[in-house]
């Protein structure tokens, strides 16, 4: 187990026992295997049953709950002082993503602690901010703190595949778990980004993009591979594929990425008169040297074919073919993003959405925005905090459905070289023990403000 090093005074309100706890807590989840292969492949509960475990440690009376069995969720209730305050939701996913054992310098699954850092699965995406969550938890329990508005904790099953027996099921058969709850925060955000000029920017996370994968089809003539044929299905579908991949899809800037872009500009000096004719983001984002990574993603949609089905023997010419294709659009970008893939597939290929979630957006301007920057910059200074929008997506977009405005804050401190953002669904994931204690610190003060 982590400990302070000699001399070292933990500052804020967090006693040692968290800062001890919040290490064990990660290496523990990392040790139960909770992948999730997809299809229904993950079972969550032992992960489930050791967060239920902490916090009833902490005098809470969690739930477990499931559609599925095994596939396992975890709910609880912190009371405020305020009962007229809205709630908020405090939520991290217990599933990862599947690892190569032989890819990994350690075993993905041994949550070794070693020379400061915790390593394994999880130790990123998300197992680190649900160690967090627990261990704040449980450091107000010995003291005696009570949050001003009423805290619900959840754990949930199945975020790295389709949410259907994790948010998903919770929002839709267990609203009532999450009555007053107008805002939440989890994952992605609040990291450490360093862009290679002396500087520190932590990206808060204000907005996700929409998620369309879509399934494509094309239907012709079955014949003899040796036969001319006009009407072949997999030239069809490979002509359409070929447009969506070479599709340039156009700028459309959100409030949270302007005001990313706004903030970046100012950081570097760059003038960025966002409403000018003519204004060029790409040229702004060259000069935002690496910073450029956290913006560049979220100014336009994309799709991205990623899979390709059809034939089953070289001198059949098959009678369908098919295409998955990982799309992703902006908020308020749906209907452009629809038009564009009938224009690009064309009158010959069929396109369904495979699953489609929302797109979110979260003022920059509230005061829950300024009150994680605040917690931020008590314990980070020299840091840069500005706002951000997920390429990808998170549970945020299923509890959206109960009226919950989604931010991405679960605070890392990391070292210079540590690349936070590769390490999700990477090799060698790991986490270090300092990050885990900065984030305990940073997340008791804005949930005591909150």
């Amino acid at each position: 187990m982590a400990e302070e090093q000699p001399g070292h005074q933990a500052t804020g309100d967090v006693d040692g026992q968290a800062l001890d706890e919040v290490v064990r807590f990660t290496s523990d989840l990392i040790r139960i295997d909770t992948t999730n292969r997809g299809g229904g492949d993950c079972r969550e509960r032992p992960a489930a049953e050791y967060a239920a475990e902490c916090l009833s440690g902490a005098g809470l009376e969690p739930r477990l709950l499931e559609r599925t069995p095994g596939r396992t969720n975890v709910v609880a209730r912190i009371e405020g002082t305020d009962p007229s305050a809205d709630a908020l939701l405090v939520h991290g996913h217990l599933d990862v993503v599947p690892a190569e054992a032989a890819d990994w310098s350690v075993d993905p699954f041994s949550g070794e602690v070693r020379d400061g850092v915790v390593w394994g699965r999880g130790a990123i995406d998300m197992k680190n901010m649900d160690a967090m969550i627990l261990s704040v938890v449980r450091g107000w329990a010995r003291a005696g703190v009570r949050p001003r508005r009423d805290i619900v904790i959840a754990f949930t099953a199945d975020e790295e595949a389709s949410a259907e027996d994790g948010s998903g099921f919770l929002a839709d058969q267990h609203a009532s778990l999450f009555e007053g709850c107008t805002e939440g925060i989890s994952e992605s955000g609040a990291f450490t980004f360093h862009d290679g000029r002396g500087n520190q920017i932590y990206a808060i996370a204000a907005g996700e993009r929409g998620t369309g994968w879509l399934k494509l089809t094309a239907r012709g003539k079955a014949g003899h591979g040796s036969k001319v044929n006009p009407d072949n299905a997999v030239s069809k579908l490979a002509a359409a594929i070929a447009r969506i991949g070479d599709h340039r899809w156009p700028v459309r800037l959100t409030p949270t990425v302007r005001a990313a872009l706004t903030e970046l500009a100012a950081l570097y000096g760059q003038q960025a008169d966002l409403d000018a004719p003519g204004f060029d983001v790409d040229a702004l984002l060259e000069k935002l040297g690496p910073a450029a990574g956290l913006v560049a993603p979220t100014v336009r949609g994309s799709a991205n074919p990623t899979m390709l089905q059809a034939g089953y023997k070289v001198n059949v010419i098959p009678g369908e073919a098919a295409a998955y294709v990982d799309g992703r659009f902006l908020p308020g970008g749906e209907e452009e993003f629809a038009a564009t893939l009938d224009r690009l597939t064309g009158p010959d290929v069929d396109w369904e959405f495979h699953h489609r979630e929302v797109a979110l957006q979260a003022p920059v301007n509230s005061s829950t925005y300024a009150k994680m920057r605040a917690a931020v910059e008590e314990f980070a200074p020299e840091g840069h905090v500005v706002p951000y929008c997920m390429s990808g997506g998170t549970d945020a977009k299923q509890f959206s459905r109960l009226g919950i405005t989604g931010y991405g804050f679960s605070p890392l401190r990391t070292p210079e070289g540590f690349d936070y953002q590769a390490l999700f669904h990477g090799v060698d994931e790991r986490v270090p023990v300092d990050a885990l204690h900065f984030g305990v610190r940073v997340l008791d003060r804005y949930l005591r403000t909150a």
